[in-house]
């Protein structure tokens, strides 16, 4: 057992000293739908590509958190790449717009990324019909928040959330990530529309939902209310909670289950 550990500890440390440098673009290269006014917020997308020799079609659009005021871009985005790639799955990892009053617009960057995937999808050896949305705390809100919401080209085909914002509901929700997003008084009609437990239909794609049991930041709760919908709708899902790490760990080593995480992660993605 130990020595079977040892050898896991270095591959999964191969996996994230393999450097790489992804492709940038401008997600809305004529200008976006909605203005957040701030011209020099830009949405981007950073694209990290496997080989064509292992790549097996798949593709996530990977969502960083930031309580909707800021991005943790390497630890919940490029630092990821490795991983995935090294598993045949493209990465494109999505600066999107702060809202600055304008609830609409994290959400249609993250719908337009998706698009973009697609529309890329022969370039890129990617199957239309495997695109994946992932994300992290209120990344995690937004991701949730496309897998419930969006249709057509812009529905993702599964999610990974780790320790998400789920719910905007008072006692439940990321207090900051809720007043970024939808500001300080928000009506109750937009309370509801974003909070996502309330919209997981039997169309809602299968998830990944990992999370710590002690995280202060953003509570369980919002995991589990998602996950209950998920399991009453029938989606296909799975929830790790892990015994302690606290909010915001990502990628991080440091993390005491980081290992277990990514290998239960990776067997996952083999599962479908």
């Amino acid at each position: 057992m130990k020595k079977l550990l040892t050898i896991i500890f270095l591959t999964m440390m191969s996996v994230l000293t393999f450097a790489q440098k992804g492709t940038e673009m401008n997600l809305w290269p004529e200008g976006p739908k909605t203005s957040n006014g701030d011209p020099q917020d830009m949405a981007k997308v950073t694209i990290f590509l496997p080989d064509k020799k292992v790549a097996t079609g798949r593709a996530i659009v990977c969502c960083p958190g930031g309580g909707y005021t800021h991005l943790a871009w390497e630890k919940e985005g490029t630092q990821w790449a490795p991983f995935f790639n090294q598993q045949g799955i493209a990465l494109i990892v999505l600066k999107y717009r702060m809202p600055h009053g304008h609830y609409t617009v994290p959400a249609e960057d993250a719908e337009e990324a998706i698009r973009l995937v697609r529309r890329h999808a022969a370039e890129w050896n990617i199957n239309t019909q495997d695109v994946g949305i992932m994300g992290f705390s209120a990344g995690g809100h937004l991701a949730s928040t496309v897998a419930t919401h969006a249709t057509g080209d812009a529905a993702p085909n599964f999610q990974i959330l780790f320790y998400p914002v789920i719910s905007m509901e008072q006692g439940t929700t990321h207090q900051g990530s809720r007043d970024n997003l939808l500001g300080k008084n928000p009506k109750r009609k937009l309370v509801n529309e974003y909070s996502n437990e309330q919209h997981v239909t039997k169309n809602t794609p299968r998830a990944f939902i990992a999370l710590a049991h002690d995280d202060r930041g953003v509570p369980p709760t919002n995991s589990l209310n998602y996950y209950e919908e998920l399991y009453a709708n029938k989606v296909p899902a799975t929830m790790h909670i892990y015994p302690s790490g606290g909010h915001g760990f990502g990628i991080l080593q440091s993390f005491a289950y980081h290992f277990e995480m990514m290998l239960e992660l990776k067997a996952w993605l083999r599962s479908f």
